[in-house]
């Protein structure tokens, strides 16, 4: 088989002088995720355009009759004024004049009420009573000591949530976490109760749940949890950090060797140590997001080796964990599971392949003053900062390489909030705005920096001992781009630094598209929790709704369960827990018409990304990877294929000026030859995860013996000529 290009496009990408190449990304195969919602003048219908659909035209119909024809050029909303509680719709998509057969799946309207909000019906675990225990927030300016000699009494509430296709049909289905009344913050000592991940269907039919046993201790930063689809195989998977004593959906227990699954390592001594878990195995475990069985668990990668050696002596932290999902090569999702942050900071990507979790890179900064060591927040992002079509990790002040290197630092530390998007539209790239905690010789309340270079575009004029919040948003249509400010600040800022009002929001917390425009509203509250839009003309916020009877979680983070575009068009939803019934959560969708048309936000990569990691440490809120403040004229369209649905074999590359062959033999091997010298091949399976790679071949002939059961694969092929991809048939 001669070379020859699948694809080839090459294009020069927009922030950048240098040529690249961009890769198709593996996206899920969403359905339409028509929602209708009973509203005084009728009923209120939105549905989803998918990233790869240009053209496509829509039929509503409403009991098996045709009532609204939507042009490829119109918003994906309606108001069907003859909707009744008892209406059934169906959306059917027309592309080039022909009407699909299937359709949407059939909705009717959610049930009439004051708000428009659906009751997620969930299992509430029982609550229980810890062996004695001893409360110490001794780090906090007004000391607590608190002992609890006949053991701690807690219930549960849901805490952070988690959406993705679990069982394949197109739907989202929601994990969710919950947390024990007891959790902890890493600072303060005591017992807490176990932490169970549930997942339910959004019609409150309960999937599975796991147990992550005693010796995992309840707090935000202990458990973060990737729900993605790392396999490609059409169905999500669950990743977490789990011990002995973890039980999996299947009620099996999760152990590796002759580990023992009912030891117990929480510390019991009754004094300012209790309750932590500084002994003992520790694991990485993926999960089938179906059933919420175990499929393969490994050692966790750093083990926390000498407590002190990460900055204290009593194992806060130590055990500051986050996570992230990433598209390393630009084509499949890796997780990567961090550990550190306000000194060493380590990060580990792993691939899932043949359903083992196979370690891609491991990242260490374990020495103060270089690399990521000290630069870490209480958070993450994930976005493709330097235009090679591969994600980085925006690990706060230092971003880390697709190859697991450190790309940039700031060198300004650690911080409790940042945000990552197209901030300056008039810059090419991205930008990172962040709040820090730090002080010292520019060490700024906030500022906004380029995470290819860590070059400070522009900051605060003040310093602080503590920085808390900090939000990026576009919130007044004045200014191009988008606005930011912090807790510590007076007033709001344009993209440039300019000081626009000594006035502010009065949120720095989540941001969400909610209303008819193309700018942010701010979503904020402890109790009772409200969306608002910030009026720019004078200064003050209105309240567009507020979700009555409800709470949000995490303190004074106040952040919702999770706020996704969950259903319907790009508008999102937020899902906030029942004040007074911890065993419900309720689901909000914006019944606001729009007249601007976008594909769903959960197909752009950095948006879809930010859903991964929002549950991870001190949640922030998703943002795009591009502006849309001015309009939706010429916004990206996503580089992606869908498993199931389209052909995942296209890899972007330039074309080679040389000939070669690359065949598989009778007994399965792959054999390439060139006339180039040949640096590095790599192999992927259909559904673009990447099978093996082989680097510093340096000969012009090499054979891989690893025999790969897929009746195709892909071969990228590597030489001094250049890099291109063939699609290899196999015996």
């Amino acid at each position: 088989m001669k070379f020859t290009s699948i694809f080839l496009t090459v294009f020069f990408f927009f922030f950048s002088v240098t040529q690249v190449f961009s890769f198709k990304r593996q996206m899920e195969a969403l359905d339409r995720g028509l929602v209708a919602v009973k509203v005084s003048n009728g009923v209120f219908l939105s549905w989803r355009v998918l990233g790869n659909e240009k053209e496509t035209a829509f039929n509503v119909y409403r009991n098996g009759a045709l009532i609204k024809s939507v042009s490829a050029a119109e918003a994906t909303n309606f108001t069907d004024a003859q909707g009744a509680a008892t209406s059934k719709y169906v959306v059917k998509a027309v592309v080039n004049g022909t009407e699909e057969e299937q359709g949407s799946k059939e909705v009717t309207p959610w049930s009439l009420q004051s708000q428009p909000y659906m009751t997620i019906q969930l299992n509430l675990p029982p609550g229980g009573t810890t062996p004695p225990s001893y409360f110490d927030n001794r780090n906090s300016s007004s000391r607590v000591i608190t002992p609890y000699p006949d053991g701690e009494s807690y219930t549960y509430v849901p805490n952070d949530c988690s959406v993705a296709d679990l069982d394949g049909d197109g739907e989202y289905e929601l994990i969710v976490k919950w947390d024990p009344t007891n959790s902890k913050d890493n600072s303060y000592s005591g017992m807490t109760g176990n932490v169970y991940l549930d997942a339910y269907k959004l019609n409150g039919t309960m999937l599975w749940r796991i147990d992550l046993g005693r010796n995992i201790r309840a707090g935000a930063h202990y458990t973060q949890f990737l729900a993605y689809d790392f396999d490609g195989c059409g169905k999500a998977e669950i990743v977490c950090k789990t011990a002995p004593g973890t039980v999996d959906g299947q009620g099996k227990n999760v152990i590796m060797g002759s580990d023992n699954p009912q030891a117990d390592y929480r510390n019991k001594s009754m004094d300012a140590n209790n309750g932590y878990v500084l002994s003992g195995p520790e694991y990485l475990t993926i999960f089938d997001g179906e059933t919420g069985g175990e499929i393969n668990t490994i050692a966790y990668k750093p083990a926390r080796g000498t407590v002190s050696s990460w900055g204290d002596s009593y194992g806060n932290r130590v055990d500051r964990f986050l996570a992230c999902v990433a598209y390393l090569d630009g084509v499949h999702p890796s997780a990567v599971m961090c550990r550190g942050y306000y000194t060493r900071a380590t990060l580990a990507a792993y691939d899932f392949i043949d359903g083992k979790l196979v370690e891609r890179w491991f990242h260490d900064s374990p020495t103060s003053g270089a690399g990521a060591y000290g630069q870490g927040n209480h958070q993450l992002a994930v976005a493709d900062v330097n235009g090679d079509g591969k994600d980085e990790i925006i690990y706060g002040a230092a971003v880390i390489n697709n190859d697991g290197k450190l790309l940039s630092r700031t060198g300004l530390g650690h911080g409790d909030a940042m945000h990552v998007s197209d901030l300056d539209p008039d810059r090419p790239g991205l930008e990172v705005f962040s709040v820090h905690e730090e002080t010292g010789s520019g060490r700024w309340n906030h500022e906004m920096h380029d995470p290819n270079t860590g070059e400070i575009l522009w900051h605060s004029a003040n310093y602080s001992t503590d920085d808390g919040r900090g939000m990026a948003a576009d919130i007044d249509p004045r200014h191009k781009g988008f606005e930011m400010w912090s807790s510590s600040e007076s007033g709001y800022y344009d993209c440039k630094g300019n000081q626009i009002s000594t006035s502010k929001p009065n949120s720095t917390n989540f941001r969400i598209y909610w209303d008819g425009d193309l700018q942010d509203e701010l979503f904020d509250g402890q109790s009772n929790p409200s969306i608002r839009k910030w009026n720019y003309s004078n200064n003050t916020n209105t309240t567009l709704l507020t979700l009555s009877g409800t709470s949000t979680c995490n303190g004074s983070k106040a952040t919702p369960c999770i706020s996704a575009d969950i259903l319907g068009d790009w508008r999102e939803e937020v899902i906030t827990r029942v004040s007074n019934n911890p065993a419900q959560l309720r689901i909000y969708t914006t019944t606001t018409p729009t007249t601007y048309r976008l594909y769903t936000l959960m197909h752009d990569p950095v948006y879809r990304l930010a859903i991964a990691w929002q549950n991870v440490g001190y949640n922030q809120p998703p943002h795009l990877g591009f502006y849309i403040g001015d309009g939706l004229s010429d916004i990206p369209t996503p580089d992606m294929y869908m498993p199931g649905k389209d052909d995942p074999s296209g890899f972007y590359t330039p074309k080679l000026q040389e000939t070669g062959n690359v065949y598989a033999d009778a007994g399965g091997n792959i054999c390439v030859e060139s006339t180039g010298e040949i640096k590095e091949i790599a192999v992927y399976r259909m559904n673009g995860m990447l099978y093996l790679q082989k680097k510093g071949i340096n000969s012009n002939r090499y054979v891989i013996t690893s025999h790969i059961a897929d009746k195709m694969c892909i071969v990228k092929v590597t030489t001094n000529f250049g890099t291109e991809a063939v699609k290899v048939v196999m015996p």
